[in-house]
């Protein structure tokens, strides 16, 4: 699924190119995309109204009309892109949403886990409340992670991948943040020091920058605006990389399973403080020999 970096990067592509265009008709290809109202309702919904800019709220993009707004979530594996029209529809398009200018903003959905669904001002403030910080604001601060964390014995990666708490992480960037911060993604989150947190603060925003900067992951479907790959899976440290040596210490990068998602992480480099307690206890002994 595209998590917040991949997002991003589409929403920047399509802010630049996309405010100002007023839409002319919508053709729903594949009505089960729709959600909370009919095919009909939201293709009558849409037309006519202008698209006044695109932001981002967690792994949603988030289309701002003279009236309610659009709200696109990619799924497993959606792409949102903007065409000429008389560019041939790829098989798996669901939306195709015409512009009066000439243009098209296509949907497509290869395994149709994505939804589009229209939303007027007090259904997003609901829907808004219900999620929780965002990674890169200034809200992201150690005694917000703190308060989160404080009740939570639940391993910090499966808790900081809780929209609830954290919007936007997900398994790739949440393995490579906690590999950033040294933390072993076993520990519970109430356990965390404030310097392990401010550590796993910084890692987390650090990633998700530094993906951004590349355009985010591609491993199969993730497409961005323009239908380019993204470029970061190249740089990732552990995730997806079981097996092979960790670029910092050399051992082997490990795999396990939480909350039925793979972990990946460096045993070593992410040692808890109790093994490294051990560790340095056992080289004390080797020495005393």
């Amino acid at each position: 699924m595209p998590e917040l970096p991949e997002v991003e990067t589409i929403v920047r592509d399509l802010a630049r190119v996309l405010p100002g265009a007023r839409i002319a008709q919508v053709e729903v290809l594949r009505p089960d995309l729709i959600e909370c109202e009919s095919a009909d309702e939201f293709a009558q919904g849409l037309k006519g109204a202008e698209i006044r800019r695109v932001t981002r709220r967690a792994k949603n993009i988030v289309i701002d009309l003279d009236g309610p707004l659009l709200l696109v979530n990619l799924g497993m594996t959606g792409r949102l892109m903007v065409t000429g029209e008389a560019e041939e529809a790829p098989q798996h398009t669901g939306v195709r949403i015409h512009l009066r200018d000439g243009r098209e903003l296509r949907y497509h959905d290869v395994r149709r886990f994505g939804r589009l669904r229209r939303m007027a001002a007090a259904e997003w403030d609901a829907w808004d409340g219900a999620l929780g910080v965002e990674p890169l604001s200034e809200d992201f601060d150690v005694p917000h992670l703190k308060a989160l964390a404080a009740r939570s014995r639940v391993a910090v990666k499966t808790w900081m991948m809780d929209q609830r708490r954290i919007v936007g992480v997900g398994n790739i960037y949440a393995s490579e943040a906690l590999f950033r911060a040294r933390i072993d993604p076993r520990r519970p989150a109430n356990e965390l020091s404030d310097a392990e947190l401010e550590r796993l603060r910084d890692g987390v925003q650090a990633v998700l920058r530094e993906s951004i900067d590349f355009r985010g992951t591609t491993f199969l479907d993730y497409r961005d605006a323009n239908g380019e790959k993204g470029e970061f899976a190249l740089r990732l440290k552990v995730y997806d990389r079981e097996g092979q040596p960790c670029t910092v210490c050399g051992h082997p990068v490990q795999r396990i399973v939480q909350g039925g998602r793979s972990t990946f992480f460096c045993a070593t480099c992410q040692a808890t403080p109790a093994a490294k307690k051990r560790r340095k206890a056992a080289k004390r002994t080797r020495k005393g020999r």
